[in-house]
C-alpha cells in the first residue's frame, strides 16, 4: 500500500476546491494536494450556467450590501445564519474582481462595466456572468491559475473511501486510485472537503452523474454532523425529458413560463416578481399547473411540463446572452427557442444542507467543537448562507468566498502543525478499509442484488416520498423502504471483479454513502413539522418560527441516526415577514 503525505489535502475539485487551492498557494509555500474522483476539469461546477451574485455598482444599480443580505435572508425563509450572509455579500465583490484579474471573461456593457442580470428573488440586477457558461469559464481560469504553482499536486480519478479523524483532529483519508485499483493512505496536516452536493439521490436532476454526495455519508460515519439536509432545491426549469439545466438566466433575460393555454401562470403565485420569484415558489407553481391539468404532456416519457417562452427576446439576445440555452434546446429537445416553446419542469438541483460548519467553514462535531485541521466549503458545507432555499447565483459566490476563506485558514494552520505521523494505527485503518472493499465488497455473489437496481430503488423512494410536496403519511412510508435498502446493500453484487477502472465498484461505494445521506434527508424532513423554503408539507403548510426557526443536525450515535437542533444566528434582520413576491 502506498502511503503519501501532504501539508494540505483538498478533497474535491470544483470551484470551491480550486479556489481553496489557489488561496492556500498564495498564503504559504506548503505541499498542497487536490484529490478528485473525476479528472479535475470534469467537476460539476463546470456546468454552472447563470452567474455569480455580487454588489458591484451600488450607485448605478441602486444596490447595497444590506440589500443583497436582505434578499438572501428572505429568500432562505429566514433560516440562513445572518453573520454568514453578511460575510458572503461583503466578500463576493472581491471575488468577482479577483476572478476577473486572473482571466474570467465576464460579459460587459459597451462602456466596459461588467454586465449584471436579474435573478429570482433578487431586488435588483446583481448576477455577474460570462454568457451562459459561467461555471465553465471560472473553472477553466482557476484550473490554469493553480497550474502555475509547482507545490500543488493533483490526484485525478482517486476515490476517497474514508475520512480518518482521531481525538477530534483530522489525520488523513484512504482513497482508491481508479486507474490502478490500488488503495492509498494519504496523511495530511489539514484538509478541506469540497465535494459538492447530493443531487443524484433523486432520479430527475440537473446534476452530474458524479454528484452523488457519498462524502456527506462518509462524514457522518467519521463522527461529523450534517445540517439542514431536508432542504433540497428543485430548479424550476430542467429540460424535458433529459433533466439538463435550463439556466435561470433565461428568465433573467425576460423569458416567460406559460401553460398549455398560453397563460403566464406565475401571476397567480407571485404577481410582483412573476417568473423571477425564488426557485421554491416557481417550482411549486409549475408542479401545481401540471397537477391541475394545465400542463403539456411529453409523448415519449409521459412527463408533464410547461413551456419556457423565449420567442419574444429575439435572435440577438438569444445568440449573445444565452446561446448555450438555445443550443441545448435544439440538441436535446429538438426545438428552436426562437420560434418554439422549450419544454421544462422542476428537477433536483442543489443541496442546501451539508457538513456542519461554523461561519468560516471550520467543520464542527455534533456538539459544536471544531475538528482540528478540517474545513468544508461550497455545496458540501452548510455554513449556512442559503437556509431553506438558495437564491440563484449565490452558490458561485459561496464557492468562491469560502474557497478563499478555507484555503487561507487551512494553509496557515498547516504551516504551524507538526508533520503527519506514519503511525501503525493509521496503516491498520487503511488495511482494514482495503479488506472491506476488496475482500468483502468486491466478491462474487451470484444471487446478490445489482448495484443499479438498488440505486434505482433509492432514487424512486426519494422521488415518491421526499419530493417538493411532502406529507407525514408518505414520508413515514418511505423510512422502512430506505432502511430495507440499507439492509440490502450488504447483499449487493459487483459484476466486475477487476480492479482497473472498476466503475461498478465505484458506483457501489457511492451508493453506500448515498443511503446514509438519504436517511438524513428523510428523518430531517419527517421531523420538521412546518413548511419553510424548499421543504413544503401539505399537512403543515405554514412556517412556524416559534418552534422551527432552528437548524437540524443529523449524525450517527451507535450506528443509529439521531437528530438535534441548533439556533439560527440572527444579527439585524429580526422581522420575519411572510415571503411574498
Amino acid at each position: 500500500m502506498e502511503i503519501l503525505k501532504h501539508d494540505l489535502l483538498i478533497i474535491g475539485s470544483g470551484i470551491a476546491g480550486l479556489r481553496a487551492a489557489a488561496q492556500a498557494a498564495y498564503t504559504a509555500k506548503i505541499d498542497i494536494a487536490i484529490i478528485s474522483k473525476v479528472q479535475v476539469m470534469r467537476s460539476h461546477s463546470v456546468s454552472a450556467e447563470g452567474g455569480m451574485s455580487a454588489v458591484l455598482y451600488p450607485d448605478k444599480n441602486n444596490d447595497s450590501l444590506d440589500l443583497h443580505a436582505y434578499d438572501t435572508i428572505k429568500g432562505s425563509d429566514y433560516l440562513a445564519d445572518q453573520d454568514a450572509v453578511e460575510l458572503l455579500v461583503r466578500m463576493a465583490p472581491l471575488e468577482v474582481r479577483y476572478l476577473e484579474r486572473i482571466g474570467v471573461p465576464w460579459s460587459r456593457h459597451p462602456d466596459g462595466r461588467i454586465y449584471q442580470r436579474p435573478f429570482g428573488g433578487m431586488s435588483v440586477p446583481r448576477t455577474t456572468f460570462a454568457a451562459d457558461k459561467t461555471g465553465f469559464f471560472i473553472m477553466s481560469t482557476l484550473w490554469q491559475e493553480t497550474l502555475r504553482f509547482d507545490n500543488i499536486k493533483y490526484y485525478h480519478e482517486h476515490f476517497v473511501t474514508k475520512l480518518i479523524i482521531e481525538n477530534g483532529e483530522f489525520r488523513g483519508v484512504t482513497a482508491i486510485d481508479l486507474k490502478t485499483g490500488e488503495l492509498k493512505l494519504i496523511l495530511a496536516k489539514a484538509a478541506i472537503i469540497a465535494t459538492g452536493g447530493a443531487g443524484r439521490l433523486y432520479r430527475f436532476t440537473t446534476t452530474a452523474h458524479s454528484t452523488t454526495g457519498e462524502m456527506l455519508g462518509y462524514a457522518m460515519r467519521a463522527g461529523l454532523a450534517l445540517k439542514d439536509m431536508e432542504f433540497v432545491q428543485w430548479h424550476p426549469t430542467a429540460l424535458v425529458p433529459s433533466g439538463i439545466l435550463v439556466s435561470e438566466a433565461a428568465r433573467g433575460e425576460g423569458g416567460y413560463l406559460v401553460n398549455k393555454e398560453g397563460e403566464r401562470f406565475m401571476k397567480r403565485y407571485a404577481p410582483q416578481k412573476m417568473e423571477l420569484a425564488p426557485r421554491d415558489i416557481v417550482s411549486r407553481a409549475i408542479l401545481t399547473e401540471i397537477a391541475e391539468g394545465r400542463g403539456f404532456v411529453h409523448e415519449e416519457s409521459g412527463m408533464g411540463y410547461v413551456g419556457l417562452d423565449l420567442r419574444h427576446l429575439g435572435e440577438e439576445v438569444l445568440n449573445q446572452k444565452i446561446p448555450f440555452i438555445r443550443e441545448l434546446a435544439h440538441k436535446y429537445a429538438g426545438v428552436d427557442a426562437l420560434s418554439e416553446l422549450i419544454p421544462v419542469r422542476p428537477a433536483v438541483h442543489y443541496t442546501m444542507g451539508g457538513i456542519h460548519t461554523d461561519t468560516y467553514g471550520r467543520v464542527l462535531t455534533p456538539s459544536g467543537e471544531w475538528v482540528k485541521g478540517l474545513w468544508a466549503a461550497g455545496e458540501a458545507a452548510s455554513v449556512s448562507v442559503h437556509g431553506a432555499n438558495r437564491l440563484g447565483s449565490n452558490s458561485l459566490s459561496e464557492c468562491s468566498v469560502w474557497g478563499r476563506l478555507t484555503g487561507e485558514q487551512a494553509a496557515k494552520y498547516a504551516m504551524e502543525a507538526p508533520a503527519p505521523s506514519t503511525d501503525e494505527k493509521y496503516i491498520k485503518i487503511a488495511q482494514e478499509e482495503e479488506s472491506r472493499i476488496f475482500d468483502k465488497l468486491l466478491h462474487k455473489e451470484t444471487n446478490g442484488i445489482s448495484v443499479y437496481e438498488l440505486k434505482g430503488r433509492l432514487q424512486d423512494t426519494m422521488e415518491q416520498h421526499y419530493g417538493p410536496f411532502r406529507h407525514e403519511s408518505t414520508m413515514k412510508e418511505g423510512i422502512p423502504k430506505l432502511l430495507k435498502i440499507r439492509e440490502d446493500f450488504s447483499r449487493i453484487r459487483i459484476e466486475d471483479g477487476s480492479r482497473i477502472y472498476n466503475q461498478n465498484l465505484k458506483d457501489a461505494l457511492e451508493l453506500d454513502g448515498m443511503i446514509d445521506v438519504a436517511l438524513a434527508v428523510a428523518y430531517g424532513a419527517l421531523a420538521r413539522q412546518e413548511s419553510r423554503g424548499a421543504h413544503y408539507r401539505l399537512d403543515y403548510p405554514k412556517r412556524d418560527d416559534v418552534n422551527w426557526l432552528k437548524h437540524t443536525l443529523a449524525y450517527f450515535v451507535g450506528g443509529q441516526l439521531q437528530l438535534s437542533y441548533v439556533p439560527v444566528r440572527i444579527t439585524k434582520w429580526t422581522k420575519f415577514e411572510e415571503r411574498k413576491y
